[in-house]
């Protein structure tokens, strides 16, 4: 596994103007030393052509990847939105958009269902993957719902993007495993069995674990001890696995 700063973490910072993108990116590859970034669409100040590539310049000399692009409305928003999002995340080399479903209380599943289809044909075309989050109260909250949904809309382009730790006590992470893009920890959750029982779930993945901070409130100190605390956990399965 790879580790990734989630923009969302700092958003109160950002919001505030204490913190812009470009330092946010700054602070990932200096401080934090992270492999990737996985950026908040709150958090481009333009949404230009040129910024976005001044934003894939930086990251490209910083060593960072843009391991993907979030967007908490993206399944419940209008094509043209969508259709951004996505030509966006095309532009900047983001693999994935990693968004959850729609409240249920927003709209019906067979509404739910259009948005997918409409989003899934055309991040087909611009070859960009949407990674499903799981999240309370949407129409993905457990894994047999995250499964409901993927098997529903039948498309390639739609893979998982689970927090195991925001999973009910009924759901199983392993079920999602061979499926999974992309990984959230969020750090105010995070303990280093946490830590541990989602490297044992998923193993075998080679992708990106983004750190976040759902209220948006975490400090850089915060980040530095929730990284190691994932740095140590796969220093611990590589060794582990490498004594079998």
């Amino acid at each position: 596994m790879k580790l990734a700063c989630a923009s969302g973490a700092l958003h109160r910072g950002i919001e505030s103007g204490e913190l812009t993108q470009l330092e946010f990116l700054d602070l990932c590859a200096r401080e934090l030393g992270c492999d990737g970034v996985v950026l908040d669409v709150r958090h481009f100040p333009r949404p230009d052509d040129d910024y976005l590539a001044q934003i894939k310049k930086m990251a490209t000399d910083w060593g960072l990847s843009i391991a993907a692009i979030s967007d908490s409305s993206f399944f419940s928003s209008e094509p043209e939105r969508v259709t951004k999002v996505l030509s966006d995340a095309a532009f900047l080399g983001a693999p994935l958009i990693a968004a959850p479903l729609a409240l249920q209380t927003e709209c019906s599943w067979s509404e739910q269902l259009e948005r997918l289809a409409f989003a899934t044909s055309l991040a087909k075309r611009l070859n960009v993957t949407l990674a499903l989050r799981n999240a309370r109260n949407t129409f993905a909250a457990g894994t047999q719902d995250c499964k409901r949904v993927v098997k529903e809309t039948d498309s390639a382009w739609l893979r998982y993007g689970p927090d195991p730790q925001e999973l009910d006590a009924a759901s199983d992470a392993q079920a999602l495993a061979s499926n999974t893009v992309l990984l959230w920890s969020d750090l105010r959750k995070q303990t280093e069995q946490t830590v541990a029982a989602a490297t044992h779930a998923f193993a075998h993945f080679r992708g990106y674990v983004a750190i976040d901070e759902a209220s948006g409130a975490a400090t850089t100190d915060h980040l530095a001890g929730a990284i190691a605390t994932w740095r140590d956990a796969l220093c611990t399965q590589y060794k582990e696995l490498n004594h079998k």
